[in-house]
């Protein structure tokens, strides 16, 4: 794996990073993971990091970058599957991706996401029935 698989599980997207993501494949993954959501009109992606052994600063602000872009283009997001060494590296680096969602695994994530997608979709609704 050269940089991210990405494969969708209903209308999540799951893009799991390669072990070693240097700095051209994280943006390619982002630019990749930003067309998927809308051609495939995901409601969620989840970014799996599972397989990172280590992260620089620059990983990480492509990662918090990715997350933003998400949620821009309409969809949640989690980044699930932290190692505890990366976990640290990011305090350490005080890059700790607030207000971005984090989960142990991918179910963990996927029950997050279709969490907080029924939630949404609720309020939607309610919004739209107090504009009638």
């Amino acid at each position: 794996m050269d940089r991210a698989h990405i494969v969708q599980v209903g209308t999540t997207l799951v893009a799991t990073l390669a072990d070693e993501l240097d700095d051209r494949a994280a943006v390619t993954m982002q630019e990749e993971v930003a067309d998927l959501v809308v051609r495939r009109r995901a409601h969620g992606v989840l970014l799996d990091v599972s397989a990172l052994e280590i992260v620089d600063s620059y990983i990480a602000k492509v990662l918090g970058d990715t997350a933003k872009i998400v949620t821009v283009l309409g969809a949640q997001v989690a980044i699930v599957g932290m190692r505890p060494a990366v976990a640290i590296t990011l305090v350490e680096l005080g890059l700790s991706l607030d207000g971005i969602a984090k989960a142990a695994s991918i179910d963990a994530g996927i029950a997050m996401l279709t969490a907080a997608l029924a939630q949404a979709t609720a309020a939607e609704l309610d919004q739209a029935a107090r504009l009638r």
